[in-house]
């Protein structure tokens, strides 16, 4: 006679919920977009009255080591930060990372990512992307005859 294991609902829920802790904990290179975790470096995306905004944490970033890209409705920002140490010195802690990157997200369709622009200041980099004309709103005055 075979033995058969029999799990509850609830079993599965939460091997599934385990399995689901696990992978987000153990694979910080894991993105699942602009709501994921472990995205490197951190951005915030959001929108304002004018259009969208990416704001990008960049402490200490040099300027020729990044490209802002658009294609379609997406926008890609490319780049590397190179952390530097004194000449005989060693890291005691390191939680900054470093290295190459590439974030990618998608603008909705009213924005006008051809007139994008992007400034860096007090180590943020952000890019402004404005609503295309036709999707802002606008006032229709009323006429009396």
């Amino acid at each position: 006679m075979a033995f058969v294991s029999v799990s509850s609902p609830l079993d599965t829920l939460l091997n599934l919920q385990r399995d689901l802790a696990r992978l987000s904990t153990t694979a910080p290179a894991f993105d699942m977009g602009i709501s994921g975790r472990g995205g490197f470096p951190l951005v915030n995306l959001f929108s304002d009255n004018e259009g969208y905004v990416v704001c990008m944490e960049a402490p200490g970033l040099q300027l020729d080591h990044v490209s802002i890209e658009s294609h379609g409705r997406t926008l890609t920002l490319k780049g590397e930060r190179v952390l530097k140490t004194l000449e005989g010195g060693s890291f005691h802690r390191r939680e900054r990372r470093s290295g190459t990157f590439a974030r990618s997200f998608q603008i909705p369709a009213d924005g006008d990512i051809e007139r994008a622009d992007a400034s860096y200041q007090h180590g943020i980099l952000t890019i402004r992307v404005p609503k295309r004309e036709a999707a802002k709103p606008r006032q229709i005055s009323v006429k009396t005859s």
